[in-house]
């Protein structure tokens, strides 16, 4: 297949939710699969790629149409025979919830079923620190679904929760999984935040045509994540460095402002350019030393790096370690709005309607 996330930890394992949408057959799911990492294909290339008969393709398009899954694009005529029918998802054929446990923020999204975000919350926390279930976070899920039909809330696929690494599995969180199991009947899918971004990135972002990169994420600290054949490999060893943006923080001389706060209130003062200089400079030469160390047992000729920072500051990041080294080419990911949350979300699509659920 086009794109294995890595298997999410299930914490229920009960029919619920998208009722009216049942998909079973390894053939559904190995179609769904081509239309979540491809985009819209059509059905002679979706049976060059998966060995199924025409037939065979014909039968399950039209049973995902008749559940809504799928739809018809317009015919593209321009070749010999008959016009080409292009099949893609609908994106009102499910939905995801996707949470993302931070060290200042927890963010909630609420997607379509090709990681349009519909809805989305922040919850800022009384103390710094991503070892806790906000208070308010039930209640904020509840107020997303509400704001939907009931129509579509049948068709939401579950809850993705996306945890920072060391994340212990408190009473809290036993909580929160246990009341939303019972009043939403919604299974809720576990995963490491860093992975699930990276995962996001590769299912709705701009490393979806990407066999083979390295995938950076840039935080309080710098992850670090490697995929190869569209499988999310991470270090046995420390794979969190302090050059994030914690460290930046720091050179400005404040832990109690966040960066964007200080991007915004700073920007453009002597002491401002002069620590993004260095932080930059430091981030650049932690991204290279990886870049090498990988190199030496894989041939990476891609990053993808992603980040809440400033799209402008992570653009100038990948333009110079492009330039650094050799054969590189980097891309700051097509993520924007809470690159975790939404990697979380694609959680209960991957297990619902990939091969690999």
């Amino acid at each position: 297949m086009r794109f294995a996330p890595p298997n999410p930890i299930r914490i229920a394992d009960r029919a619920a939710g998208l009722n009216a949408v049942s998909v079973r057959s390894y053939n559904e799911r190995l179609v769904l699969s081509m239309l979540l990492q491809h985009g819209s294909t059509t059905r002679f290339d979706i049976g060059e790629k998966t060995g199924l008969s025409a037939q065979t393709i014909s039968v399950i398009v039209r049973s995902l149409e008749q559940e809504g899954l799928v739809t018809r694009g317009e015919a593209q005529r321009g070749r010999m025979g008959p016009p080409t029918i292009p099949m893609g998802l609908n994106p009102d054929g499910a939905y995801s919830i996707g949470i993302s446990i931070g060290f200042r923020t927890t963010d909630i999204v609420l997607i379509d079923f090709v990681g349009g975000v519909i809805d989305s919350a922040t919850l800022r926390h009384a103390q710094p620190g991503a070892d806790h279930v906000h208070p308010a976070l039930y209640a904020t899920v509840e107020s997303l679904l509400v704001k939907i039909s009931k129509a579509k809330r049948r068709r939401i696929a579950g809850i993705g929760l996306a945890l920072p690494e060391g994340f212990s599995d408190t009473n809290e969180l036993k909580t929160f999984k246990e009341q939303v199991e019972a009043d939403f009947g919604l299974e809720v899918f576990v995963q490491n935040d860093v992975t699930a971004a990276a995962n996001g990135e590769s299912l709705f972002g701009i490393a979806r045509d990407l066999d083979n990169y390295l995938f950076f994420y840039i935080g309080a600290m710098v992850h670090a994540r490697l995929v190869l054949n569209h499988q999310i490999h991470r270090s046995g060893a420390n794979s969190a460095y302090d050059v994030g943006l914690l460290h930046f923080e720091r050179a400005l001389g404040s832990n109690d402002v966040s960066s964007e706060d200080m991007w915004r209130l700073a920007e453009g003062s002597p002491q401002y350019t002069s620590a993004v200089e260095n932080w930059k400079s430091d981030c650049i030469a932690l991204l290279a030393s990886k870049v090498r160390e990988a190199r030496q047992f894989v041939d990476v000729g891609t990053v993808v790096l992603s980040s809440y920072a400033p799209r402008h500051l992570c653009q100038s990041i990948c333009d110079s370690l492009s330039n650094t080294e050799q054969g590189l080419t980097a891309v700051v990911g097509s993520i924007y709005n809470s690159p975790k949350a939404v990697g979380a979300a694609s959680l209960p699509y991957a297990s619902r309607f990939t091969t690999e659920g």
